[in-house]
């Protein structure tokens, strides 16, 4: 059976109702596997088999249920699709002004002589009743035109079997309007007109449609605001470059740039796409992708990344990834695809949005009737009942409670270089209580450094890394250039080799000439030299290089003309922030693991400068897989932070894999979070910015449920039984329209989450 991935732009959805109704429908068909709406990005993904199912069939679905369906573009957000959602909201907020100044009107007529302020006796309800109701009907008017999608979209979306939180608010106002006018039709009849003027609704309609609107536009407003990180992103690659060829330089499109070409990166100046410099040398600021505010030396032969900014010297560049290949591009695909994506804790509230409409309608619908006939109400306070009941219900508030939350924790996540791949891991990563690190690469920096240099019998560091450097010039071995290297920092004078021999796995020995003197060398391990019966291999130097043994490191003995000059210890060194890192972590209340095909005594070593407990040495690259199983069995949640190609089967074995960034793409591939700037820290940011999320998520939750559970039975007038108020409908309006108005402002309160709170 063949599977494919349809992801598709959703147009016409108002509320969770609209949402979790598409994953029904769209479910249910033949051949579609898995159908995920997510409300607050309006996409879905939708997997189907095109055997059984067609795309069409799937948009016809759709459109069934009153929406559109169009495929999203292969880049992401269409732009066209961001200016429609602009000209939108500004659509909106230019209709609010004239919303209010004709409902206030209306309140002002209809509320004026109960509060004392005296009318016109040619519009007062008790002089004029007729020309009173008439005057509001006529304003209220354009109010039902400026809210007309609330009718055009919730009636029919109520007589397809699958209302909406637009059918409340339709069915709400649309009573009171009728009732209304039916007052003012009995009115113009001399049916009791004072009385009939005095029990108008037409106010209520107004206010709720002012109320209701200005809810819509705050939450649209602050919606566009959750995808602020992804659009900064995106607005980071420039719109041109600076192109050289035969005809000198030009200004060209960067869509127009291809791999090979040459760009010059003037100072201030963002690069355009990935490549590497062929000229020049600069401080390139990074922050966009790592997180990380410092700038960082870039020289010839160094890689550089679109959307980063050249802050000081001129470049000049070869491009290796235009497009969608470049490191920003494939950041804000990421970013997209996990924005796009449900947490399971959504699944509960997705499910009660499915009947929550109908049950709201009912429960309306009952509570009303129940006033009139059974409780003896007046039919004008029974209606007042019904609409209350439509109005304060609110299915948006659960419906955008988790996915808000996402879109802004993992945009967020971006800014701070911690890449997250699905809404799935971040609620996953809070729940970690198990934290494996890889050694090589991972906890150190994964390149062998001299770190300590013993002279002896009267040569000094300088003297003794030349020489070492010189024996080593030839070798393979690859301590070699740890050694090459430490002499090239130190700016040791160079020893010319004369002669080099090399004994496997013992050392090599060489003739040196330095400073126009010569000199015979051996340098390896103690068994070599002890062989070679070397002069000054005492107690005390065999105890001072078991010393550094211990610290894991490797000790190298260099031997001049027969006796010992000195000894060289290699090690991979520790990150410098690994120590707080296992540290933060510890206190997160997380256990730290070390898993390392290092020898037993070397990964010690490691552990105990890092502050590691427990350690795992000697495992083989496909064994480490079974460890982290070991783990898992053992009821630990495991998190596994790797950066190799061994590491791939690990990572994906884990609850939740994160890479860092500086590893190669099959270990970023496998990783569920990619750590960008390759710093341990990203691993505390990671679990924390989850910690926060679903914190997050979990407050939205509380507040959309607890809204409606003591809302709906207020509205529904269980208070009046006890002798209780009752609530206005314009209250109930209100209310409605600030809950998920609060549930987006909360998610929002995550753009400025750092990791150390």
């Amino acid at each position: 059976m063949a599977i494919e991935n349809f992801e598709a732009n959703i147009k016409g959805m108002h509320c969770a109702a609209c949402s979790s109704r598409i994953e029904r429908v769209v479910g249910n068909l033949a051949g579609v596997s898995r159908c995920a709406v997510n409300l607050a990005t309006a996409k879905a993904q939708i997997v189907y088999d095109p055997d059984a199912v067609t795309i069409a069939a799937i948009q016809q679905a759709i459109a069934g249920l009153g929406f559109s369906a169009e495929a999203a573009t292969a880049d992401g957000d269409d732009p066209a699709d961001a200016q429609e959602a602009a000209d939108r909201l500004q659509t909106m907020k230019r209709g609010l002004l004239p919303t209010f100044i004709l409902a206030l009107l209306i309140m002002c007529l209809s509320m004026a002589h109960m509060v004392g302020i005296s009318l016109p006796k040619n519009i007062h309800p008790g002089h004029a009743p007729f020309t009173h109701a008439a005057v509001q009907f006529l304003l209220l008017l354009p109010v039902l035109y400026l809210g007309r999608n609330f009718y055009l979209s919730g009636i029919p979306a109520l007589l397809r079997g699958g209302p909406t939180m637009d059918s409340l608010i339709a069915i709400g106002t649309g009573a009171a309007f009728v009732y209304s006018t039916w007052n003012l039709v009995e009115i113009g009849l001399g049916i009791d007109a004072v009385a009939r003027a005095h029990d108008l609704y037409f106010e209520s309609a107004a206010m709720l449609i002012a109320l209701v609107s200005l809810g819509k536009y705050l939450e649209a407003r602050s919606k566009a605001r959750t995808t602020d990180a992804i659009r900064q992103l995106m607005q980071l690659a420039p719109p041109t470059a600076t192109l050289i060829d035969g005809n000198g330089q030009r200004l060209v499109a960067v869509a127009e740039i291809r791999v090979a070409d040459h760009l010059l990166i003037r100072p201030g100046e963002r690069i355009p796409v990935d490549g590497t410099i062929i000229d020049g040398e600069s401080a390139v600021d990074e922050s966009m992708l790592t997180g990380e505010s410092m700038p960082v030396v870039k020289r010839t032969g160094d890689n550089i990344f679109g959307g980063t900014l050249n802050k000081n010297g001129a470049l000049t560049m070869e491009a290796i990834k235009v497009g969608r290949d470049t490191m920003l591009a494939r950041i804000v695909k990421l970013v997209q695809d996990a924005q796009g994506t449900k947490a399971p804790i959504a699944s509960l509230a997705d499910r009660i949005s499915l009947y929550f409409v109908p049950a709201v309608i009912v429960i309306a619908s009952a509570s009303g009737l129940s006033w009139f006939f059974i409780g003896g109400a007046e039919f004008s306070f029974a209606l007042r009942i019904f609409i209350a009941v439509l109005v304060i219900a609110c299915p948006c508030a659960m419906g955008l409670a988790t996915p808000t939350s996402i879109m802004v924790g993992t945009g967020r996540g971006a800014q701070l270089g911690v890449l997250v791949k699905s809404g799935e891991v971040l609620e996953l990563a809070q729940k970690v209580s198990c934290v494996v690190f890889d050694k090589t690469g991972t906890l150190t920096l994964g390149r062998p450094e001299v770190t300590d240099s013993r002279p002896f019998a009267g040569y000094d560091e300088t003297m003794l890394l030349s020489l070492a450097a010189g024996a080593e010039s030839r070798s393979e071995h690859p301590l070699a250039e740890a050694v090459i290297a430490a002499a090239k920092k130190r700016a040791c004078p160079r020893a010319e080799p004369q002669s080099f021999s090399a004994t496997l796995g013992r050392g090599i020995s060489s003739s040196l000439l330095l400073n126009g003197s010569r000199y015979d060398v051996l340098f390896g391990n103690v068994e070599f030299l002890m062989e070679q019966q070397i002069e000054g291999l005492s107690e005390q130097v065999v105890k001072e290089a078991g010393a550094l043994s211990d610290m894991g490191k490797t000790v190298l003995y260099l031997a001049v003309d027969g006796a010992l000059a000195g000894l060289l210890a290699i090690a991979d060194p520790l990150k410098a922030e690994a120590k707080k890192t296992i540290r933060d972590l510890q206190a997160m209340g997380l256990k730290v693991v070390m898993l390392t095909g290092d020898n037993e005594k070397t990964a010690r070593a490691v552990a105990r400068q890092a502050g590691i407990d427990r350690v795992v040495a000697g495992v083989l690259p496909d064994k480490k897989e079974e460890e982290i199983v070991r783990l898992q069995r053992a009821g630990e949640v495991v998190a596994m932070i790797g950066d190799g190609i061994n590491d791939a089967p690990a990572l994906a074995r884990a609850d939740v894999g994160m890479a860092m960034g500086t590893g190669i793409d099959v270990a970023m591939e496998s990783a569920d979070i990619v750590l960008m700037n390759g710093h341990l820290d990203g691993v505390g940011r990671a679990i924390g910015l989850s910690r926060a999320t679903m914190r997050n998520i979990r407050q939205n939750l509380f507040w959309a449920f607890a809204y409606n559970v003591v809302g709906i039975p207020v509205a529904a007038g269980v208070l009046a039984i006890f002798g209780g108020p009752t609530l206005n409908p314009m209250i109930g309006g209100a209310a409605m329209a600030l809950s998920s108005v609060s549930v987006v402002t909360n998610a929002l309160r995550l753009r400025w989450y750092q990791p150390d709170k």
